[in-house]
């Protein structure tokens, strides 16, 4: 079990893992290297109305949510994560989809099936600059939540 962390905790402490295996094969999850920073972004429905009863005043109802995360590492050539992630490039529909997990410092797992792995820069830059490899995650579906199993 893990130590239970208390406190503020470094961003670093939070890692991210793809499914390296080929399409069909039993998932084998990889470490993404070189990864610098991360933001993410949640997209929530909200359905309104005003009913009569509430003298104006507007309900609500959250009906939908998505997630987005925008990852910016340095290309890695070698490091099985960061291939998967660069191979994915240059394909469309399915293709572009891999599954995906967000590992908390304190161990919880967020797991993103089928999660759609969009590329947003490779190789670019100055000619002094290390080549970045910078990708959205955008879930598809539920994501999976497995919390932390932890020792006082």
């Amino acid at each position: 079990m893990a130590q239970k962390k208390t406190g503020v905790l470094p961003c670093y402490e939070n890692q991210f893992q793809i499914d390296t295996a080929a399409s069909g094969a039993e998932a084998s999850y990889k470490n993404i290297a070189d990864c610098e920073s991360f933001s993410v972004s949640f997209d929530n429905g909200v359905e309104e109305w005003t009913p009569f009863d509430t003298e104006g005043w507007t309900r609500r109802l959250m009906t939908a949510k998505s997630v987005t995360i925008s990852v910016t590492a340095k290309r890695n050539i070698g490091d099985p994560g960061n291939d998967t992630v660069a191979g994915l490039a240059f394909v469309n529909g399915r293709d572009a989809e891999k599954s995906f997990q967000w590992t908390f410092p304190d161990g919880t797992v967020i797991s993103f099936p089928g999660a759609v792995i969009s590329v947003t820069s490779l190789y670019s830059g100055d000619s002094t600059n290390v080549a970045p490899l910078e990708f959205d995650v955008m879930s598809n579906g539920k994501p999976q939540i497995t919390a932390a199993t932890l020792s006082e």
